[in-house]
């Protein structure tokens, strides 16, 4: 009885347990933390708290498997993520029938053609105008055709080639850098990503605007700004943050597998660079005038962002794959793992799951970026009530797009190889169901990373400047532009690996708590007190607007009456 009432002192207000389990879908559950628990009854009542969480979060009650089970093995029943058999002793999964059961079924095969066709048709055009220009002018009496649009001096394929396989090195020795310095510096390394980009966005400007490039000179200061409001509205944030991405970087840097594959896909996008390259380099010393040339390096800069975007999203699926599976089977060398899961990972990212990574590549990024500047914008807002209705409606508008595509679905892919759209939705809906969601939105991973990838683009477009300014000084902006983003995918193919494991990381404490809390018992303490406290907060605010509306609903009444 003592016991009893211990418990019930330690227990949220809003937990009833006379109600059965439609109390646990109250959304002001929180996972509990084990940290609240008086230390005398940490040892008795740990166990029943892990049971009780684990049972809030699938919330589907667990029966036992057969009679004749001596390890008392149970089946969880299947949830809109899927279906796992969970040992009671020991936790570690015991067959994942959805994951690496039977074989697949292809998906989003409409965008794969998309994608394959982008790639031929792009491929041979840039192929056809880095040939055009090489060691010959026009070597393919292109120009007959594009007389009218003749403004500049035409120069030699090769005479810009070389600059962008030097950008291209940068890129890849920078992206190197972070996968090799993320295991023993990954804190510093965030911390520079964080508040060395304004800094360098502000000195960019001052050139920029001191050569007499006045449009690039406000466009950077713009850049700088923005990034110092969107640094200041999240700083309360970062802790929190590093948190995760400390925890992520030691997790994927346990499995060296992981990062050998982010290395050969490194590899794979410099031989499309390659070509890509080759066939700028011959745009950029054609003869067509600036508006043309501008026309045609930003249609390849689309179809570069696109290509490399899927080739990033594919070491997501694989590398989520993976990080799942570790922690489901509690290690990459526990006995119940599957027979090589990195390769079984690559066939499906590569073959059954590609065309769901083209579709999602086309959309997610662009989308992630517009949440995290909304939110960020929206937090800081205060009491204008005009501003956060019209900031409001534009966060709807984008909440509602990021149900379709996020990043979380590419988890769902890698594990149980869905189409991108029914990945994203049952993610999200996982998500909403638990609570979660108010983790995920505090969490600034995904942007932290991003600058990082940001920083790399823009040293890689210097040093590009740099070298163009040398001998070409009227090209300076198309190189530069263009190697900004060939550094940025380089170095994304480095942050993705960490990116993966954070998702994986979240979906698992969606999923199962109790899997986080079998990996690192203190990070998901952490990770459960956050959780309270966002939601406290969403409620600290619900309460606020209520009673803001109560006036205006007792006057209505009043009036009807």
């Amino acid at each position: 009885m003592t016991l009893l009432l211990q418990l019930n002192l330690v227990l949220p207000l809003n937990f009833s347990f006379f109600h059965g389990f439609s109390s646990f879908q109250n959304p002001n559950y929180y996972p509990l933390p084990l940290t609240s628990l008086p230390p005398s009854l940490n040892t008795i009542t740990q166990p029943l708290f892990l049971s009780l969480h684990h049972l809030i979060m699938n919330p589907i009650q667990s029966l036992p498997s057969s009679p004749e089970d001596d390890s008392g093995s149970m089946t969880t029943a299947p949830q809109s993520a899927g279906q796992s058999q969970i040992s009671a002793d020991s936790g570690n999964l015991m067959s994942m029938e959805p994951a690496f059961g039977d074989s697949r079924h292809w998906q989003d095969v409409f965008w794969l053609g998309i994608f394959l066709l982008h790639l031929i048709l792009v491929g041979l055009a840039l192929g056809v105008l880095g040939i055009n220009r090489f060691r010959k002018k026009d070597r393919l009496n292109i120009d007959q055709y594009t007389n009218r649009f003749i403004g500049n001096q035409a120069d030699l394929t090769e005479d810009y080639w070389p600059l962008y396989a030097i950008a291209a090195a940068v890129g890849t020795v920078l992206g190197w850098a972070w996968l090799l310095l993320l295991g023993s510096r990954a804190n510093q390394m965030m911390k520079i990503s964080v508040h060395i980009l304004t800094t360098y966005l502000a000195v960019l400007s001052v050139f920029c605007f001191w050569d007499k490039l006045v449009f690039w000179g406000i466009a950077f200061a713009i850049g700088s700004g923005l990034q110092f409001l969107y640094i200041i509205s999240v700083i309360d944030r970062l802790p929190f943050t590093m948190l995760v991405l400390q925890r992520a970087v030691t997790m994927v840097w346990k499995l060296p597998d992981v990062m050998r594959i982010a290395c050969v896909f490194m590899v794979v996008m410099c031989l499309w660079l390659a070509l890509w390259s080759f066939g700028a380099a011959g745009v950029v010393a054609s003869s067509i005038g600036d508006g043309g040339r501008w026309w045609l390096l930003v249609v390849f800069s689309v179809s570069l962002f696109w290509t490399g975007a899927v080739l990033c999203n594919t070491v997501h699926v694989i590398v989520s794959g993976m990080v799942f599976l570790v922690l489901i089977h509690g290690g990459p060398e526990a006995a119940s793992m599957p027979r090589d899961p990195l390769i079984q990972s690559l066939r499906y990212a590569v073959t059954t799951s590609f065309g769901s990574i083209c579709y999602g590549s086309l959309f997610t990024a662009a989308i992630r970026t517009l949440r995290w500047e909304i939110r960020g914008f929206r937090s800081k807002i205060g009491n204008n009530e005009c501003l956060l209705c019209c900031v409001d409606f534009v966060f709807h508008l984008v909440e509602t797009l990021v149900r379709f595509f996020n990043k979380y679905a590419y988890v769902q892919i890698a594990i149980y190889g869905k189409s991108f759209n029914h990945s994203a939705r049952d993610a999200w809906e996982l998500f909403q169901s638990t609570g979660v969601e108010a983790l995920i939105g505090y969490d600034c991973s995904g942007a932290v990373l991003l600058m990082g990838t940001l920083l790399g683009g823009l040293i890689t477009g210097t040093c590009a400047v740099i070298l163009t300014r040398i001998k070409h000084s009227d090209r300076v902006i198309m190189m530069g532009s263009t190697s900004v983003l060939m550094g940025m995918i380089l170095v994304g193919l480095a942050m993705v690996v960490v990116e993966s494991a954070v998702t994986s990381i979240y979906i698992c404490y969606a999923e199962d708590p109790l899997l986080i809390h079998r990996w690192d018992p203190e990070f998901f303490n952490q990770m459960s007190e956050t959780l309270h406290e966002r939601l406290q907060h969403r409620s600290s605010r619900g309460t606020q607007v209520l009673n803001r509306n109560r006036p205006v609903d007792h006057i209505q009444e009043t009036t009807s009456v």
